[in-house]
């Protein structure tokens, strides 16, 4: 469980880098192109999938804590 639970921490952290890389090179979605509409679907979506998988990663963690 805690190798599952170290795997989710990765993913939620590669998440988190991408939120902040989008928001850097938009500048705080300032910078967006016309036709660059997926940058608000990443804002949106990006910081939902790092939670979510933050909050995995911790209850794996403890889960597999509580059983020895």
């Amino acid at each position: 469980m805690r190798v599952i639970s170290v795997a989710f921490g990765c993913v939620s952290a590669f998440f988190v880098f991408c939120t902040a890389r989008l928001l850097v090179v938009t500048r705080f979605l300032q910078g967006v192109r016309s036709t660059g509409h997926g940058a608000y679907i990443g804002a949106a979506a990006f910081p939902v999938i790092a939670i979510a998988f933050g909050c995995a990663a911790a209850a794996l963690w403890r889960r597999a804590g509580r059983r020895r």
